[in-house]
């Protein structure tokens, strides 16, 4: 075991890490630049830390390219410490600006020679398409910026051969999603939850009054943030850059509006982006739009510009891990780069790092720019991304009821339940599988009160606009037990024959899990110990440790003992003795049998006495209650449709046939691996899992353990790309959906 970690990882290969990625006299820079967006400062701690923990220096290089042209103060070398405490503040705190002095050679002459006089040669740039096409350029013409410091005098001979080679690496800082090569950008969800925020409380006195709402959210080029916040919000109408609305829409919306209000629905919610355009790419403004409610319909119309709310506020947990992962995976990169490896992105497939080129990633991004300037719409929208089309083929599906007649009836029936613990986003699925159901012609019925209300015959028919206003709200309105169907099954399968139910959605599993947003802030020298649900999983203490900055997490799945304990202590104790004021530590409900919340906080306690003092908190049920999160209510929605798609097929292929399903592939389990939606076979999945302790026999997030250990100072092995591994993108048509 090694002295100051927790590691479960052999000294070998601790050493095998260290050796591959030696940062031993190289000097890396990190800025941000372009639209500031929640979640930089977590992608900023993590180069840092990360740099440091591989022996490089690493510099803050503050107000983005203007501090690289200026050099002087604006150039400074970061600690440990320089990062404590910024996990949970947005915006950025080495600035961002623009600067028109770096698009010109003197200024990125003057750049190069900063870089040069502290030695680095190795650039780590947070921001948006604009900012890493200029830093492309920057590396395209480092040799010969050097070769003109050095024929001015500037610089020698030796240190031209010594800082031969600028090696670049992005990540993308943008609240807009609009780049190309990444399923999200940082900053993202974090805005969404401002937006949906914002529509969560705007609802409540909408029905009030019957009010329409129409919400103008950010998005110049990209109508990311429109589309998904119309989603979580089941929106009547999404406007959006790269899918204007048919001519004529204007009457379209209207009937729509007016039908649902005669439907009983008390409010209508209308999503615009800033960037909204007709197909002549004439814009729609949120003015017109009420102007055109309140003439033709004559309902009472308010607009609410959410602005630059959407950037503020707290970076989210999701953005947190993500700018985390992409942090440290930027400085693995950058000491991979060889003179050959081009520029590249770091970004998020499904739920993998990967690397693509950047060139490529900015080329695409102004494709789609092109593309929608020269009014090829379906291209845009395919160029976006497989997400990005995913999510809008969604929203249509689920906003607009085609008329009965248009529907081709299936003759069908489709039962949805839910099962296991209330998770947040349950609502969501339900909504979506309801209306995809109707959709495809099927009949649809509710099952209430899970397997238990099954066998009692709880079970009715359920419609369109039943499920209206589902999308937002957290637990289960279906309701959902814990009781498993193995001795009703007799009642069950009766059920099922007397309502001749074709097939069955079960939404639920062993412990639906919701993420933690824990951040506790200390006053002076505080270690806070929480407990965290989930069973024998350890998912949520683990991530929200690697979300919240925490220095421990114990998990089920990575046995411990005292002596990991006493090491623990003794590390937190040091690290408070500096100028780090706050601990966290992290506890898995079922972590361990002896080692509980109370032992562990007691033994912080004692061990801590005038160093630091300890609270603990236990988070219980609090952690399955609240309204779901933007992405809960997103995924929620698109794997629900997603496998009503497919039970649609089964149940077409089985059409005329008289097919009973008896295969193995007729009840699967949906849901992500790696980078995409699978379902995959029950009797697959039960040779993958642990029955006992109701988990996977593998856990793909074990794999970000060690990061967590490595941003709270403890010696570990990360699990490495291969240097150069750098993917191409894809230019992606109808193809598998998006994981996320």
């Amino acid at each position: 075991m090694d002295q100051d970690g927790i590691p479960s990882t052999p000294r070998g290969s601790l050493r095998q890490f260290l050796e591959q990625l030696s940062g031993a006299g190289k000097a890396i820079g990190v800025l941000t630049s372009g639209g500031d967006a929640q979640g930089m400062n977590a992608a900023v701690r993590a180069v840092v830390r990360m740099g440091i923990y591989v022996g490089a220096k690493v510099y803050f290089i503050y107000e983005g390219y203007q501090g690289l042209v200026d050099g002087g103060s604006n150039i400074v070398e970061a600690d440990w410490e320089s990062v404590s405490s910024i996990l949970q503040v947005g915006g950025t705190i080495i600035g961002s600006a623009r600067c028109k002095a770096f698009r010109t050679r003197e200024g990125r002459l003057s750049a190069a020679y900063n870089l040069v006089k502290l030695g680095i040669t190795n650039l780590c740039v947070i921001g948006g398409d604009g900012s890493l096409t200029g830093a492309n350029i920057f590396r395209e013409e480092w040799s010969g910026l050097l070769g003109e410091l050095a024929q001015n005098g500037k610089i020698d001979k030796r240190d031209v051969e010594k800082h031969a080679h600028l090696n670049v690496v992005g990540m993308v800082g943008s609240i807009d999603n609009d780049f190309c090569g990444t399923d999200m950008t940082i900053g993202t969800d974090s805005a969404l939850h401002r937006i949906i925020e914002v529509v969560d409380a705007i609802m409540t006195t909408a029905q009030s009054h019957q009010r329409t709402f129409v919400l103008e959210v950010m998005g110049r080029h990209c109508g990311y943030l429109a589309l998904v916040s119309g989603l979580a919000c089941g929106a009547d109408w999404v406007f959006l850059p790269e899918s204007p609305p048919e001519e004529g829409w204007q009457e379209t919306m209207c009937i729509k509006l007016s039908e649902n209000r005669a439907r009983k629905k008390r409010l209508n919610i209308i999503i615009v982006a800033e960037g909204a355009i007709d197909t002549q790419n004439k814009p729609i403004t949120s003015e017109q739009i009420k102007e055109l409610v309140v003439t033709q319909l004559g309902y009472d119309t308010r607009v609410t510009i959410l602005g630059h709310v959407q950037r503020g506020g707290t970076p989210s947990a999701f953005d947190r891990i993500l700018a985390s992962r992409m942090g440290v995976e930027a400085v693995v990169a950058l000491l991979q780069a060889t003179p050959e490896t081009p520029a590249c992105v770091v970004s998020l497939s499904g739920n993998q790092a990967v690397r693509v080129p950047l060139v490529e990633c900015v080329q695409m991004t102004q494709d789609v720019q092109k593309a929608m300037d020269e009014g090829r719409f379906k291209e845009a929208v395919q160029l976006r991304g497989r997400s990005f089309e995913g999510n809008l083929n969604t929203y249509k599906l689920l906003a607009i009821k085609k008329p009965d007649s248009q529907i081709q009836k299936s003759g069908c029936n489709v039962g949805i339940i839910n099962v296991g613990a209330p998770a947040a986003g349950m609502n969501a699925a339900v909504r979506s599988a309801v209306r995809a159901g109707i959709s495809s012609g099927h009949r649809m019925l509710a099952v209430y009160d899970g397997f238990e209300g099954f066998a009692k015959g709880q079970i009715k028919e359920i419609g369109w606009s039943d499920v209206g206003g589902w999308t937002g709200q957290g637990g289960s309105i279906l309701g959902t037990k814990r009781t498993l169907p193995g001795k009703y099954l007799e009642q069950i399968a009766a059920q099922m024959q007397a309502h001749s139910i074709n097939a069955l959605l079960i939404i639920g599993g062993f412990e639906t899990c919701d993420r933690i947003k824990q951040s506790a802030s200390g006053t002076k020298r505080r270690v806070f110990i929480i407990e965290t649900m989930g069973g024998y999983c350890g998912y949520l203490a683990n991530m929200g440790a690697l979300a919240a900055g925490a220095d421990a997490a114990y998990i089920f799945e990575e046995p411990f003992d005292i002596r990991d304990l006493q090491s623990n202590v003794e590390h937190l104790t040091e690290k408070m003795k500096t100028t780090i004021q706050r601990g966290l530590v992290l506890r898995n409900e079922s972590c361990s049998e002896n080692y509980t919340t109370d032992f562990i906080y007691q033994l912080y306690s004692e061990e801590g006495k005038g160093v630091f003092d300890c609270r603990k908190n236990v988070l219980g049920h609090m952690q399955q209650g609240g309204a779901p999160s933007p992405f809960d209510r997103n995924f929620g929605t698109k794997i629900s449709a997603r496998a009503m798609q497919w039970i649609t097929t089964k149940l077409k292929e089985a059409q005329g046939k008289g097919k009973r399903f008896v295969t193995d592939d007729s009840i699967c389990v949906l849901g992500i691996c790696k980078r995409n939606l699978l379902f995959q076979p029950v009797a697959e999945l039960k040779k993958e899992t642990d029955f006992e302790h109701r988990i996977p026999k593998e856990q793909w997030w074990l794999k970000l353990r060690p990061l967590m250990k490595i941003l709270a100072k403890y010696k570990a092995s990360l699990e490495v790309s291969d240097a150069g591994d750098i993917e191409h993108v894809q230019r992606r048509g109808h193809g598998e959906p998006a994981a996320i």
